[in-house]
């Protein structure tokens, strides 16, 4: 059984990135699963820090970026809209080029809070951070939107 609500299948992702952090930083979802959604970030001169090796902070926004499109795909995008309350991250080993792959799994997926680990890892399969984001499920219509689409 599926995770997601209704026809996952049709929704375009990448159409809604352009202008926004997620297209700056070379964001991409790469697979929709059944319990589980992966994506990808390069890891060049727009996600390093100043030694060189990726910035803790481009881990985060990788990391909250799956969980907010997890969040968004286990609604029903006609009456909720999610919203990040919290997020933690352990940075465990760093890394200067490549990708960098993460995996977002639920924790919990309620009426009301959602709670959403995310696993990245490197080309390797080794783990460089661990994430824990919590999402809030509001009553009104998704926001989410193509550029064209953005009030």
């Amino acid at each position: 059984m599926s995770l997601w609500f209704g026809d996952v299948a049709a929704i375009d992702l990448s159409a809604m990135a352009p202008g926004t952090l997620i297209e700056n930083l070379g964001i991409e979802i790469v697979a929709i699963r059944d319990d589980a959604l992966v994506g990808r970030m390069p890891v060049d001169h727009r996600s390093v820090q100043p030694a060189g090796v990726l910035h803790g902070g481009a881990s985060v926004a990788l990391a909250e970026t799956l969980a907010s499109w997890a969040g968004y795909l286990a609604v029903d995008r006609e009456r909720f809209h999610v919203v990040g309350m919290e997020i933690n991250a352990n940075h465990l080993r760093p890394i200067s080029s490549g990708w960098v792959v993460g995996t977002v799994t639920p924790i919990n997926v309620g009426r009301r809070v959602h709670v959403w680990e995310i696993r990245i890892t490197d080309e390797a399969g080794r783990l460089v951070c661990v994430s824990r984001c919590t999402l809030a499920v509001i009553e009104q219509r998704s926001t989410y939107a193509t550029p064209d689409g953005r009030g």
